[in-house]
């Protein structure tokens, strides 16, 4: 029986792909839990357009992420911190004050798109990777700098 599939289904198929699978997968399972329609004309056409429009969406939003990608890909971000008299770290400098920090800049990242190489436990410089869909990355460049006593 021909079906198309309504949903990503694993080691089956991806969403608006036709499939032929066996009647009674396809009539006690696959369609009543709404994750494929019968395969017809009419459904035919309308899955095609689904697939079309889905195409659509995803280059604009390739488009979109390459444009931020190209903004963000070497921006310089300086993260102050509260150290001790001893040198020691009152705050973590971690994914989410990087986050926080870029949000405050303009862009919308979020802390699992951030990638520390190493704990950061020291004033200085350091390579920091943000994470996009479509298998995007940029590099940022984080400055550890100490927070002014006047601040």
């Amino acid at each position: 029986m021909k079906v198309i599939l309504l949903k990503d289904i694993e080691k089956l198929g991806k969403k608006y792909e036709v499939k032929i699978v066996k009647a009674g997968y396809a009539r006690n399972f696959l369609i009543p839990r709404g994750l494929a329609k019968i395969a017809d004309e009419k459904t035919l056409a309308w899955a095609r357009k689904q697939q079309e429009l889905m195409e659509k969406k995803a280059e604009k939003e390739l488009k979109k992420i390459g444009d931020l990608v190209s903004k963000i890909d070497g921006l310089e971000v300086e993260i102050p911190v509260k150290i001790g008299e001893k040198g020691q770290f009152f705050e973590k400098v971690n994914e989410q004050k990087i986050a926080s920090k870029l949000k405050e800049l303009g862009y919308d990242i979020k802390k699992n798109q951030i990638e520390i190489p190493q704990e950061i436990k020291e004033l200085g410089e350091f390579e920091v990777k943000v994470k996009f869909e479509h298998n995007l990355e940029a590099q940022i460049k984080l400055i550890v700098v100490e927070e002014q006593k006047g601040k």
